[in-house]
């Protein structure tokens, strides 16, 4: 199994074998820059208040990367669900067995962009749902796709976009993302926030995350925010 580590060496070694299998784990559906429907089941929030959305999809460094630079998220954390507490720390997920998959936790404004809104990012960039345990260089079931619901709304939502995309055979092979209720969050190490931006030549960032922004960017330009407009609405 290959997992990254904070030693150099092995981010090198990721990187270069994410070039060997094509680099980039964004979705299937828009390497070639089509894109996803978007979500028939998407009801408005009309309680007050921001929401939160708990995602998980390959390495936490790209997802991480992804949300925050999404129109109406105000702050996303890297970290760890699935798992219990005793097990919540970056080298025990990295042993596969801890029932943990590496997450982020999302802030977001529902006024500005909706839960459905989020999964579309999810499924069109984030990652590859057809990847089981696994995205590109990185295997274990820690790198699972995995949508985990904090509420009835947002089960509803989730399985049922599963359905329409499947149904709609937006991809090759069948989605192999889970969708269960969240137990609990844990927050990554320090090291671990908001890694693409403070490593961007980082050369697993370069060839596996930087993609998957850059997608974002072209394919859904009316949700894409930049970095100053991200650290705006942490301040509000």
């Amino acid at each position: 199994m290959l997992s990254r580590s904070s030693s150099f060496p092995l981010r090198l070694g990721a990187a270069l074998l994410a070039l060997a299998v094509g680099a980039c784990t964004a979705s299937p559906a828009t390497r070639d820059g089509a894109m996803i429907p978007a979500p028939v089941s998407d009801p408005a929030v009309t309680a007050p208040g921001d929401q939160v959305a708990v995602l998980a999809g390959g390495c936490f460094w790209g997802l991480q990367a992804v949300f925050e630079h999404v129109k109406g998220v105000k702050q996303v954390w890297a970290g760890y669900a699935g798992g219990s507490a005793d097990t919540a720390s970056y080298f025990r997920v990295s042993d596969g067995d801890t029932g943990h998959a590496e997450s982020v936790k999302i802030v977001y404004d529902p006024r500005q962009v909706s839960y459905g809104t989020l999964l579309k990012v999810f499924f069109a960039v984030a990652h590859d749902p057809t990847q089981l345990n696994r995205q590109g260089p990185d295997h274990g079931t820690q790198y699972r796709s995995e949508i985990f619901t904090t509420s009835d709304a947002q089960r509803a939502v989730a399985q049922a976009y599963i359905r329409q995309l499947d149904a709609a055979k937006v991809y090759e092979s069948p989605i192999v993302t889970r969708v269960e209720p969240l137990p609990a969050f844990y927050m990554a190490e320090g090291y671990h926030q908001d890694y693409y931006r403070t490593h961007s030549n980082d050369p697993y960032i370069v060839y596996n995350d930087a993609p998957k922004v850059a997608a974002l960017r072209k394919l859904m330009p009316e949700l894409y925010q930049t970095e100053t407009s991200l650290a705006q609405a942490q301040q509000r």
